[in-house]
């Protein structure tokens, strides 16, 4: 007789906004048994009390213990994370001051920061005189310091913030992720690992035994 097998792909960072966490909620299951399936889902996990720590941790062979306790006499196979991080977030249907002002302060700071950063690395390289060179040599004239050469170089330079962000305004020009979106996966997974790998460290991993 074949045993049933129940196979278990885990995410490694879950948000919910529910207290209760089952094990349906953090990974995908698989199983031909429908009944053992539907039991493994239904697996509690964890409950976040209000006021307490908003991070559970979990690994893999705690998962695993845990569907063998349930489901007696099933093998368990893990296809995903070796484990898991479940954040309760807490979601406000308005925003608040604080918020709107960090949005706020946030933008101001990336503008400026950014113009700032432009205008440093043009007087760096002294690019005014630059193109007034380049323009007196080609037209034989004195630059007037606004030319074809400062307008064509502003517009290409806003087309090619643009272009490499890829986006205007919400718009995205392609369906590739944008070289911030790649960056903030890179951070986050960054983070992910050295959260398990500390709360690995402090013996903070969830034990239900």
């Amino acid at each position: 007789m074949a045993q049933t097998t129940v196979y278990i792909k885990a995410e490694r960072n879950t948000e919910m906004q529910a207290d209760d966490v089952f094990l349906k909620d953090i990974a995908s299951l698989y199983c031909d048994d429908k009944a053992v399936l539907a039991r493994a889902k239904a697996i509690k996990l964890h409950t976040f009390h209000e006021g307490n720590e908003t991070r559970f941790y979990i690994s893999m062979t705690e998962v695993i213990r845990l569907v063998k306790e349930t489901v007696a006499g099933v093998e368990v196979e893990s296809i995903g994370e070796p484990d898991m991080i479940v954040e309760r977030v807490y979601v406000e249907k308005k925003r608040s001051a604080v918020e709107v002002f960090k949005i706020l302060l946030v933008s101001l700071v990336c503008f400026f920061g950014a113009s700032f950063t432009i205008m440093a690395f043009h007087n760096d390289i002294g690019i005014v005189d630059v193109f007034g060179k380049y323009y007196e040599l080609v037209m034989g004239e004195t630059s007037s310091g606004f030319t074809v050469l400062e307008v064509s170089y502003s517009i290409g330079l806003a087309a090619g913030i643009i272009i490499f962000f890829n986006h205007i305004g919400r718009r995205r020009l392609t369906k590739d992720p944008t070289p911030i979106e790649v960056e903030m996966a890179i951070y986050e997974e960054d983070v992910e690992k050295a959260l398990i790998k500390t709360a690995s460290r402090e013996g903070k991993e969830a034990d239900t035994q």
